[in-house]
C-alpha cells in the first residue's frame, strides 16, 4: 500500500505525488486538519473554507478512482509525523509521497516526518510540484540565490526554452480497496464560515479552475498587459486562490499560456509574455522564502530597515483595515478585500505603500491583516509583495518612490467605476470629484465622505526622512 499526503495540492490532474504513488500500486490519500497551525499562520477563515470545499471535490474524484481519502485532526504540525506514521501502520503502508512546500515550518514538518518514517522502515518521497524549478537549483555565478527578479527571470526563461516542465502522468483507476473515505468537515472550530456571497465568488473544484484558465486564455490574455492594472475591468485570470490551494498547477497555467501563443515565450502576444512574467514572480518569491529564511520569521529582508521608526497608531491602522481613510481608492480596495477575500494586485501595491509610507505603520501589521482575510493568502507572495511596497525587501521599489493614491486612482480608475461599486455613498459624486472629495467644489462629495486621516505631502516627507535616517546598507 502507498500513501499520498495531500496539502496545498488539492487536485487529481498533474499532481506529481499522487501520480507517483498510484504508479507504484494500491494507493490511499491523507489530509491533516491542523487548526492550531493555521491560526499561528494567520490563515483566513475564507481560505480554510475554500480548502474544505475543494477537498470535498477531491474526495469525490478520488472515489471515482477507488482511492480512499482519510482525514485526521491534529493541532499543530509538531504532531504531523506521528499522525502520518499511525495511518501507515494502520494500513500497512510501504511508502509515503508528498509534494514539496516552502517555508521554515513546512520544511521542519516534512524533515521530521521523513526521519520518523525512515526509522520505521517506511520510504518517504517528496516531489517538485508547485514550482518549475527546485529552490537551490537556480543560483547566481557566485553561488547564491537571486535577489533581483530580472536576473532570476532571465535564468528561468533560458531553462524553460531548453525544456518545459513535464506534466505528471494521469492517475488511473485502481481496484477497489476495503477502506472507506472519511467525511470532510464542513467547518473547523476557530474559523467562521464566510458569507455565501464570498463563497459564490470562488466556486470550488478543478473544473472551475480549468474553466477560468480557458476563459482567460480565450477572452482576456492578449489584452492582459493593458487591462491588468484596471480594477474595474475583469482583466486578470482570477486564478490566484486556485494556485495557492493547488487546485490548478503552475505547469497547467504555463502550458496553457504557451499553447495560446504558438509555444512562444518572447514573441507573439505581449499579454501572454506579461502573464508568464507573473508566474515567474510567484516562483521568485518562493525561492526567496527558501534561500533567505528570515522572511519566514517576520524579519525584513534588508536588515537595516529593521531600524525604521514605525509609528504606533492603532486608530490609523483600524481606519485603514476597515476602509475609512478618506482616500476613496484605498477604502474601496480594503472593502473589496473584506467582502471577497481578494484584492486586485495594483490595489495591493497602493494600499500597502499607503500604510507603510504615508502612515509609517510597520508593514508586518498590513501583511498579517492581508493573510487573515485573503482567500489566496500565500506566505511567499504576500510577504514578497509587502516588503516590495515597504522598500524593505529584495528587489524592492526604491524608498523614495511613493505611490500617490489620488493620482493612482485617477490613472487606473479614471471614471470611478471601481470606487462607486465598493463605496455606494459615492455613487452620485461626479467623475472629477470622486478621486479626492475633500478638494472638490461639489458640496455633496465634501459632506458625504470623511476627511482624509493624513496629509499626503507631509506624510510623504516624513517617510523619506525616516528612510534617509537608516544606517547605510552593508553588502
Amino acid at each position: 500500500m502507498h500513501l499520498t499526503w495531500l496539502r496545498s495540492d488539492l487536485r487529481i490532474n498533474d499532481n506529481t505525488a499522487l501520480s507517483a504513488a498510484s504508479e507504484r500500486g494500491p494507493t490511499i490519500a491523507l489530509w491533516l486538519v491542523s487548526p492550531g497551525q493555521w491560526q499561528a499562520h494567520d490563515d483566513a477563515a475564507c481560505k480554510v473554507d475554500f480548502w474544505l470545499r475543494n477537498l470535498r471535490d477531491v474526495r469525490q474524484s478520488l472515489e471515482g478512482l477507488n482511492i480512499p481519502l482519510l482525514i485526521r485532526t491534529i493541532d499543530t504540525w509538531d504532531q504531523a509525523p506521528h499522525a502520518v506514521l499511525e495511518v501507515c501502520r494502520q494500513h500497512q503502508v510501504q511508502s509515503v509521497h508528498w509534494n514539496e512546500e516552502y517555508g521554515i515550518n513546512e520544511q521542519r514538518r516534512d524533515d521530521a516526518t521523513r526521519v520518523l518514517l525512515e526509522k520505521s522502515g517506511i520510504q518517504a518521497h517528496s516531489y517538485l510540484d508547485q514550482l518549475f524549478f527546485r529552490p537551490g537549483t537556480l543560483l547566481t555565478r557566485s553561488g547564491g540565490y537571486f535577489q533581483v527578479f530580472s536576473q532570476f527571470k532571465k535564468t528561468c526563461l533560458e531553462h524553460l526554452h531548453r525544456s518545459l516542465p513535464a506534466m505528471a502522468h494521469r492517475v488511473k483507476r485502481q481496484a477497489p480497496l476495503q477502506i472507506d473515505s472519511d467525511p470532510v468537515p464542513h467547518h473547523v472550530e476557530g474559523f467562521e464560515i464566510p458569507a455565501q456571497t464570498l463563497r459564490e465568488h470562488w466556486p470550488s473544484g478543478e473544473a472551475e479552475a480549468q474553466a477560468r484558465l480557458s476563459r482567460f486564455l480565450d477572452e482576456t490574455i492578449d489584452d492582459y498587459q493593458s487591462l491588468r492594472d484596471l480594477p474595474a475591468k475583469p482583466g486578470t485570470s482570477q486564478l490566484s486562490a486556485y494556485l495557492a490551494a493547488g487546485v490548478i498547477s503552475p505547469r497547467q497555467c504555463l502550458h496553457g499560456a504557451l499553447a495560446s501563443n504558438r509555444g512562444e515565450f518572447d514573441s507573439g502576444s505581449t499579454g501572454v509574455q506579461t502573464w508568464i512574467n507573473e508566474l515567474l514572480w510567484r516562483e521568485f518569491y518562493k525561492h526567496i522564502l527558501t534561500g533567505y529564511p528570515q522572511v519566514s520569521r517576520h524579519r525584513a529582508f534588508r536588515a537595516q530597515t529593521e531600524a525604521l521608526p514605525w509609528r504606533d497608531a492603532p486608530a490609523d491602522l483600524e481606519a485603514w483595515e476597515q476602509g475609512r481613510t478618506g482616500f476613496p481608492i484605498i477604502d474601496a480596495a480594503m472593502r473589496q478585500l473584506l467582502h471577497t477575500g481578494w484584492m486586485h494586485n495594483r490595489l495591493r501595491m497602493i494600499v500597502a505603500m499607503f500604510l507603510s509610507k504615508n502612515l509609517l505603520i510597520d508593514w508586518r501589521k498590513g501583511e498579517r491583516h492581508f493573510m487573515r482575510h485573503l482567500i489566496d493568502g500565500d506566505l511567499a507572495a504576500n510577504n514578497g509583495g509587502w516588503q516590495w511596497s515597504a522598500s524593505t525587501g529584495t528587489d524592492a521599489v526604491p524608498y523614495f518612490r511613493i505611490f500617490n493614491p489620488v493620482s493612482q486612482s485617477q490613472r487606473f480608475d479614471p471614471d470611478g467605476h471601481f470606487i462607486r461599486h465598493w463605496l455606494p455613498e459615492m455613487c452620485k459624486v461626479n467623475r472629477k470629484s470622486i478621486h479626492e472629495p475633500v478638494k472638490s467644489v461639489d458640496l455633496f462629495a465634501n459632506t458625504l465622505y470623511q476627511h482624509p486621516i493624513v496629509d499626503l505631502s507631509s506624510s510623504r516627507q516624513r517617510a523619506l526622512e525616516a528612510f534617509k535616517g537608516l544606517p547605510r546598507r552593508q553588502d
